[in-house]
């Protein structure tokens, strides 16, 4: 008795060891464009690289909203905005809801979060074990983080996230001297005026702390974990610029994510299999030792991670409502690899964001795209188009990845857009999407309302 006793201790002890520790490391407002590891040439990210070189980079990882609480809802739920209840910016999923803590506790894991994870204040509201610094831009999370890290002597296996609150905005005040605005790239949706110069350099700023932060977390998750460890990172959505957040492009809702899972992933590899923030929650539950959940709208993509498929989604729906009274402009997304479908429900609102907000409250920078409009028409084409959105816009992402060209009108493109219409309103029925208007609208004057 006393041998079977000892035995099932350590098979119990052998199984809770092998259950790799979870450590996810969030950045905040963060395209995937502005990074080397995805291509940019003007912004160093050598600790994103390494990651990289460490494990599986995915260039097709997608938020399914691009504004902070529905995407951060979303991962935490693996539900769509419209099924967990966080539709608008600052709307928290429903209570009753089971969330990743729940999922991971069930198998053992002591789930803790550091800095933003939910949307701030609402992340005490998941669940977690330990919760802390969970503000607004409450930069001590990660040191305090990798502080918590570093004393923790426990034999749980441990799921932790850390949220870094950059590069959101307020970036810093002044850009470091690697980042010269006479350098900096700037993408064909922005007016080049010496306000935007300075705006890209102190976001460039911005990502570099990042960049160090996720260094620091992930050498010392290495540490403690060495190879008994499954590292993530994310970015909840894209960065706050025109043409990014708050919008259905690439730039809004396509995200950096890296894996590094010794063992597992394949070091220096990169996918082009379709996953979104959904699925990161079962992908979690599976990697320790659980079940996927089924009920939820997410799938585990260990499989992708594990070399064993390739493809993983066919097609990514994406959703936007607004933040509070700005963007209030519903809006609905299909990305099917080459080709991107939008559906604006209401085009004949104006498009408006803190950004656009006039006074000391908005951007600087927007002010002078604006000012340049008035004798320079690729300008004033920019601002124009930012403000006002036709009902449909069809882009196809392989020849025209900055998404200027609108192909819904054309009529080589009709069975496309009538496919993807109908998948998107089918998608819509079946997610109980009521295509609620959040907030109070800004209506377009009627002489210079879009197209139909």
């Amino acid at each position: 008795m006393t041998f079977l006793v000892s035995a099932c201790l350590i098979a119990g002890h052998a199984e809770a060891a092998a259950k790799p520790n979870l450590v996810i490391f969030i950045s905040d407002d963060h395209t995937a464009k502005d990074s080397s590891v995805y291509g940019s040439k003007d912004m160093a990210t050598p600790n994103m690289a390494r990651l990289a070189g460490a494990g599986m980079t995915f260039d097709r990882a997608y938020a399914v909203s691009p504004t902070c609480a529905p995407s951060r809802a979303a991962l935490l739920t693996g539900m769509m905005p419209a099924r967990n209840g966080s539709e608008a910016n600052h709307a928290a999923p429903r209570a009753e809801l089971t969330k990743l803590p729940a999922y991971l506790r069930e198998q053992g894991y002591e789930v803790v979060a550091f800095g933003k994870v939910g949307h701030y204040k609402q992340t005490n509201d998941y669940g977690f074990d330990l919760s802390r610094h969970s503000g607004f831009h409450e930069d001590v999370a990660v040191p305090e983080a990798l502080k918590w890290l570093e004393a923790r002597a426990s034999d749980k296996p441990l799921c932790l996230l850390v949220g870094t609150n950059w590069p959101h905005v307020p970036w810093p005040a002044k850009a470091t001297d690697d980042h010269d605005p006479q350098k900096v790239m700037i993408p064909p949706t922005h007016v080049d005026t010496p306000a935007l110069r300075g705006a890209r350099a102190r976001y460039y700023t911005a990502i570099s702390t990042m960049d160090a932060e996720l260094g620091q977390v992930y050498d010392l998750s290495r540490k403690k974990f060495g190879d008994n460890l499954l590292f993530l990172h994310l970015a909840d959505q894209g960065a706050q610029w025109p043409f990014a957040k708050w919008t259905l492009y690439e730039d809004g809702i396509r995200v950096p994510m890296i894996a590094v899972w010794p063992g597992h992933a394949k070091p220096g590899t990169r996918s082009g299999a379709m996953v979104t923030l959904v699925d990161v929650l079962p992908t979690l539950v599976e990697a320790a030792g659980g079940n996927a959940p089924a009920n939820i709208d997410g799938k585990s993509f260990a499989g992708v991670l594990e070399g064993k498929v390739s493809e993983f989604r066919g097609r990514v729906h994406v959703t936007h409502s607004g933040d509070g009274n700005f963007n209030v402009y519903p809006m609905r997304g299909l990305v099917e690899r080459r080709w991107k479908y939008i559906l604006n429900l209401h085009p004949e609102f104006r498009f408006g964001t803190h950004i656009t907000k006039t006074g000391e409250a908005g951007s600087k920078y927007w002010e002078s795209w604006v000012e340049k409009g008035r004798s320079d028409a690729q300008a004033a084409k920019v601002v124009s188009r930012y403000e006002r959105h036709p009902r449909e816009e069809l882009y196809d992402l392989e020849s025209d990845p900055w998404e200027q060209n609108n192909l819904a009108a054309d009529p080589a493109q009709t069975e496309r857009v009538a496919a993807m219409r109908k998948d998107i309103e089918q998608w819509m029925t079946e997610q109980g999407d009521k295509q609620t208007v959040f907030g109070k609208p800004v209506l377009l004057d009627a002489a210079v309302a879009p197209e139909k």
